[in-house]
């Protein structure tokens, strides 16, 4: 049994990385940049050489390894294959850990980069105790990782857990990045929020604190907890579009726990205020009992879910 593991973070300007002990504990992070060039070519290279380079001054050898966990961008299935390619950093579609292996002989194991986020929430963040677990990250879209049993849900495809991608509103007339109309990234986001505040800015004149400077989710939260009244109506908005969704998730995978992150959930408990009531008007009677919780592990919940991934029996 090895002694280490590594996580591995792929984003689309750094890679963050973590070194582990087996039990869990991280004993060094770094970042290094996402070299995005000819098609991503040198990221695992790169990878590989700041993980030998973190081995050499540890003196690790490549016997006390546990593995390597892999969070990527885009769809990655259960043989760690990135099916639809990642746009973002260049990649097309390739088998993770065969790249890995290529230049240096340890398990690897790869996994949708939401994903792992989510695990490693279960396992050492908010999560932690539960083994029926939804994360969501709100950030420049909504992410999501569902875990079952204390397993991934991968899905045939890898896409599973993309919960931002729920159709929500009928109306919508703008187009998502998935190219549908209506999903729940677009309202639920932070740049949703902010759709949601220039929208209602825009239907009267009514006084507001947020008309006086720049919009976003944070200024509508903080102008949430000042008490401006449309700050408060934009909140209630979003809390109905967000419970709403969560809901309709609870009842096909009847979760003990959401684990809300990703920068809007900065916000605080004031968020998960406007979203729980929403959720327990639109959930299925049996699976109300899902508790809301604040992610624990921000930026580095990627490499804790990626260690997790080989360190976690």
């Amino acid at each position: 049994m090895g002694k280490y593991a590594f996580g591995v973070d792929i984003g689309g300007t750094t890679v963050k990385i973590g070194l582990f002990e087996a039990n869990g504990e991280l004993l060094n992070k770094w970042e290094i940049p996402t070299n995005k060039a000819d098609s991503g070519e040198c990221i695992i290279p790169d990878i590989v050489a700041s993980l030998r380079e973190e081995m050499e001054k540890k003196g690790i050898s490549e016997e006390e390894l546990c593995g390597i966990g892999v969070g990527a961008p885009g769809a990655v299935d259960e043989e760690g294959v990135l099916v639809g390619g990642a746009v973002n950093i260049g990649w097309k579609p390739f088998n993770i850990p065969e790249a890995f292996n290529a230049y240096i002989k340890v398990p690897v194991k790869a996994v949708n980069d939401a994903n792992s986020a989510a695990f490693g929430e279960m396992w050492k963040g908010g999560g932690r105790g539960c083994s029926n677990m939804v994360a969501v990250t709100l950030g420049t879209g909504v992410g999501g990782g569902i875990i079952i049993g204390g397993s991934i849900l991968t899905g045939a495809t890898g896409a599973g857990g993309e919960i931002g991608h729920i159709h929500i509103e009928d109306k919508e007339t703008e187009i998502c990045g998935c190219k549908n109309k209506g999903c729940l990234e677009q309202y639920a986001s932070a740049t949703g929020i902010v759709r949601l505040a220039k929208r209602r800015l825009a239907a009267d004149g009514e006084a507001s604190v947020l008309r006086e400077q720049e919009i976003s989710a944070k200024t509508v939260f903080d102008a949430v907890k000042a008490g401006d009244k449309v700050a408060i109506e934009i909140a209630e908005q979003f809390g109905e579009y967000l419970g709403k969704g969560l809901a309709a998730v609870a009842n096909v995978v009847n979760p003990e726990r959401f684990v809300i992150g990703g920068g809007v959930s900065k916000a605080g408990e004031v968020l998960l205020s406007y979203v729980e009531p929403q959720f327990q008007k639109y959930a299925f009677p049996p699976c109300r009992g899902a508790k809301f919780a604040l992610a624990e592990l921000g930026n580095d919940a990627g490499i804790y879910g990626a260690a997790g991934l080989v360190l976690r029996k």
